[in-house]
């Protein structure tokens, strides 16, 4: 049997939060984010953004239904919210980012730009009626008739809460990326060459000073897709 929690001393260390002031934690429920890259809705209200001071205010908290994740009322307290989730609780809105220590951020945006999210292609494949699917970073899949449109790498501009691309950042040469793993975790840097492997091995993405895994590399329009700005 699965538990829903697990032992602070083994959890993600992505997750800013101490490890010996309490034994236990809670897990994020399944869903589209790896255990790394989100946390659980109740942790961030009480831990991260201190909005609440209990797990039992959490709760409350959320069940008056002014709490949303990417535009959508969510009541469930272990729902994980993951790298580029917009989280509105009443109106206030942050978006989840990693900071140059891999440390999970959940830092405020404005309302203009909570209306959208950047989504990472992670696959795509083909279905039914010839119609293709792309695998988004975040879980969530959309339907498209042109299966050359977008590629593997590629972010996605999705406005936010009717869940629709409005937006397409291709992976190029000269592309901005942000960087979600490897020494340089947190920074931007322009992209200079992508190296395809034809064997089992990671593809690589040549930066100026650098290089490091494509499963590292986010695309982003610019620097004012993140807020990265260093909290007072």
């Amino acid at each position: 049997m699965s538990s829903s929690h697990m032992k602070r001393l083994t959890m993600p260390r992505s997750w800013p939060l101490t490890r010996k002031t309490d034994i236990w934690v809670q897990k994020p429920n399944p869903g589209g984010h790896s255990d790394e890259m989100c946390m659980p809705l109740g942790i961030i209200l009480r831990d991260v953004l201190e909005l609440a001071h209990s797990k039992r205010e959490a709760k409350r908290m959320i069940s008056t239904r002014k709490v949303l994740v990417d535009g959508r009322i969510e009541t469930d307290v272990g729902r994980g919210v993951g790298i580029m989730d917009v989280l509105t609780v009443g109106d206030d809105n942050y978006r989840c980012i990693l900071d140059e220590n891999g440390k999970l951020r959940y830092r405020s945006i404005s309302p203009k730009d909570s209306s959208s999210k950047l989504c990472r292609v992670m696959g795509k494949t083909t279905i039914r009626g010839g119609k293709t699917q792309i695998h988004l970073h975040d879980g969530r899949n959309i339907i498209i008739d042109d299966a050359n449109k977008y590629n593997t790498g590629d972010s996605l501009v999705i406005s936010l809460p009717n869940q629709e691309i409005s937006g397409h950042h291709e992976f190029s040469e000269g592309a901005l990326a942000y960087l979600t793993g490897g020494s340089h975790i947190g920074s931007t840097a322009k992209v200079v060459s992508k190296d395809v492997k034809r064997s089992s091995k990671a593809n690589e993405v040549k930066f100026e000073d650098f290089g490091t895994v494509a499963d590292y590399v986010f695309l982003i329009g610019s620097e004012k897709d993140l807020p990265l700005e260093v909290e007072a």
